[in-house]
């Protein structure tokens, strides 16, 4: 079994770049997951259940409806007595102080009448005088039944056999033995000895409503951990509206008390941090090399966050369906500017960020990850915008079809089959085949380049190879032959053959601002070098670089490229001049530099397949005789050369493609120049 290596060769910086990454993405992907403790689901009363059959996870009650519960507390308050206490000396000290009064001042009434008026004032108080029949907003009529509370007796009287203070009065007034002395009564300001002895005790008196309104049980009935509360498809009625509106209500009891960072929280960082963490050590050991490409991490976090959290906002808010999110374009993304593996890697890693947000996760990854894999089967490179429809197509019948074998598992009841999914379904499939403008946004932010735009960019009515095939038609024709050869080497080690064939059709863009000091370009015999200084012909030769990079800069080529342009002679010389300046001063020192290229040297397997085509194509038009042997040894010292002077020291190319690329380069040229039959001319 082969071993796994772990000798990540990582410096300090390394690590410590990496673990920020990671704890940056973890806490912006957990900051925006929700919070709420609820579980994410809506339901109407008479309408189906949409959701997957939901089982209770621990014993709850089952309460009541709010008008149910109102409607008993109404029928329990129909017993409520407000409490009144009893004042024993409040009756004789008024009683006391009218006799006193009356002493004085008779106001024309008799002692007969003195007493009746004590006697009857006496009754009241014995009976009681309270201060209000209406405590609390709740008015007491004749039948209804209050506490009197004497010293610790408390005892249930009539409302009707109490009175106010002014049914005392009136009851005074109306008496048939005082009422001939009206006038004289009115004078005598009664009101001031009908002070009320039942005083109403408001504590004790909201004490005992509530505890007739908390003698209404709220539940009738509990649901047991484990019971299936509904299944899919079922149609929520009153009983059933009311459970799942008792398990939500429990579920807001049992977290009431949670306080700073809870457990969810908790869990969510540690799961985050774990899948994060996972996916950056995968990319440390199977594709380092793109930590030393900020584009390619910069796409790949991104895309894991920025889905994560439309994700998250979606569950959060409660809005459509999660399945609306084209979670598939992550792997395309992928896939179309990096590899299948990570592709793959990074969806699975998205799904699992994702799922756990979900109340049933296991149904959500199943769907995702069929979609994920067909996504990345059926684009192996994005050359077309029909390739983006049949990819769409794809990914969305198979998570139908996924979501309908997991329904066929579960329950098999077509009565209870729910289309809404599938529409959400059929929108995101959707929205991947409208994702081709994303493509290009990707392509600007992160410095990519799709096959699609390498293909647009190999246009020959693009202005720069029209301008090229017009002023400098030998150079053009010259680019065309070693992309087509270049492209040939690519497919056959395995590099990037449409990149590389772009690449040549760029990469000697700079003489077309000075084509006639280019021998491709030369007609008659006649070479303007003729005229200047060796020194000055190589600068001449080697301005096509700089100039190259000015006009691809000027038309804003991308930087892969840029890249060829830079490349394609690397840090060599214009050996032509070079040679003969140093075979014309043999006793002077040559300043090297101002033969020299500016470089750099090739850094991707593409860029050195494009030097040895570059360089092979040219010279091969200086063959004297174009044998299979004359072929041969031109390769194979081109390149020999170009090996032994470093050229390829920094890119990942092998000696076996080497091998390969004079292999293919001595075939091509083969067949480019066979030798042509001469054909007879007829006699006369």
């Amino acid at each position: 079994m082969k071993r796994i290596n772990l000798n990540f060769e990582l410096t300090w910086r390394d690590i410590a770049w990496r673990v920020a990454l990671v704890l940056a993405v973890v806490t912006v992907i957990v900051w925006f997951m929700p919070r709420d403790h609820r579980p994410s689901f809506k339901f109407e009363q008479d309408k189906p259940w949409n959701y997957a059959d939901m089982t209770a996870t621990f014993d709850f009650p089952v309460y009541k409806s709010d008008s149910v519960v109102k409607a008993e507390q109404e029928a329990a308050l129909k017993d409520y007595e407000p409490y009144y206490t009893y004042d024993a000396e409040v009756g004789p000290e008024q009683v006391r102080r009218f006799m006193q009064q009356f002493g004085r001042d008779q106001k024309g009434l008799s002692t007969d009448y003195k007493r009746i008026i004590a006697n009857r004032l006496n009754a009241c108080y014995a009976q009681g005088i309270v201060d209000t029949k209406s405590p609390s907003g709740v008015q007491l009529d004749s039948t209804a039944l209050l506490r009197r509370v004497d010293g610790k007796d408390a005892v249930s009287v009539a409302a009707g056999s109490v009175f106010t203070g002014l049914e005392v009065y009136e009851l005074l007034l109306s008496d048939p033995m005082l009422r001939d002395r009206l006038s004289a009564l009115q004078d005598l300001d009664l009101n001031e000895y009908i002070v009320p002895n039942l005083v109403y005790d408001e504590e004790r008196s909201d004490q005992s409503r509530i505890d007739l309104m908390n003698s209404v049980t709220r539940a009738d009935g509990v649901v047991l951990r484990g019971q299936k509360i509904i299944d899919r498809g079922d149609i929520v009625d009153e009983s059933t509206s009311r459970v799942l509106q008792s398990y939500l209500t429990e579920i807001d009891k049992r977290h009431q008390g949670d306080r700073g960072i809870s457990s969810t929280v908790m869990g969510e960082l540690l799961y985050v941090l774990l899948v994060v963490l996972g996916f950056t050590v995968y990319l440390t050991m199977y594709r380092k090399d793109y930590f030393d490409d900020m584009r390619s991490v910069g796409m790949l976090y991104t895309l894991l966050v920025l889905f994560a959290v439309l994700a998250s906002v979606l569950v959060e808010h409660n809005v459509l369906h999660v399945y609306i999110l084209p979670f598939a374009i992550v792997p395309i993304f992928v896939r179309v500017f990096m590899d299948s593996r990570t592709a793959f890697m990074a969806h699975t890693a998205l799904v699992l960020i994702c799922a756990c947000i979900l109340q049933h996760p296991l149904e959500f990854i199943a769907v995702e990850m069929a979609a994920g894999l067909a996504a990345i089967f059926s684009l192996r490179e994005l050359s077309s915008r029909s390739q983006l429809f049949w990819t769409a197509t794809l990914v969305t019948l198979v998570a139908m079809l996924t979501n309908l074998s997991l329904f066929l598992i579960r329950s098999g009841d077509f009565s209870r089959f729910d289309t809404s999914e599938y529409y959400f379904l059929l929108v995101c499939g959707i929205v991947i085949f409208c994702s081709y403008p994303l493509l290009y946004i990707v392509e600007r932010t992160f410095g990519f380049v799709s096959n699609i735009t390498l293909i647009e960019l190999s246009d020959m009515n693009k202005e720069l190879l029209r301008r090229m095939s017009e002023v400098a038609p030998g150079t053009f024709q010259h680019s065309i032959q070693v992309g087509n050869l270049a492209a040939e080497i690519a497919r056959k080690i395995g590099a990037n053959a449409q990149l590389v064939r772009t690449g040549a059709l760029y990469h000697d863009i700079g003489k077309t601002q000075n084509p006639i000091y280019f021998t491709e370009n030369q007609s008659g015999g006649i070479s303007p070098h003729d005229h200047l200084s060796l020194i000055e012909s190589a600068q001449m030769i080697v301005s096509h670089v700089t100039e190259g990079l000015k006009l691809a800069d000027h038309y804003n080529l991308p930087q892969q490229i840029r890249d060829f342009i830079s490349t394609h002679h690397g840090l060599g010389k214009a050996k032509y001049f070079f040679i003969k300046y140093k075979n014309e001063h043999p006793d002077e020192p040559v300043d090297d530099l101002l033969f020299t290229y500016p470089g750099p040297n090739p850094f991707t397997k593409e860029q050195a397949v494009l030097m040895m085509a570059d360089a092979v194509e040219a010279a091969s038009r200086s063959l004297p005789d174009y044998t299979e042997q004359s072929i041969r040894q031109l390769v194979g010292r081109i390149i020999d050369s170009q090996v032994q002077e470093g050229y390829f020291r920094d890119c990942p190319i092998t000696f076996r493609d080497i091998a390969y690329a004079k292999t293919v380069l001595i075939e091509k040229l083969k067949t480019i120049y066979h030798t042509r039959i001469s054909y007879p001319e007829a006699k006369a």
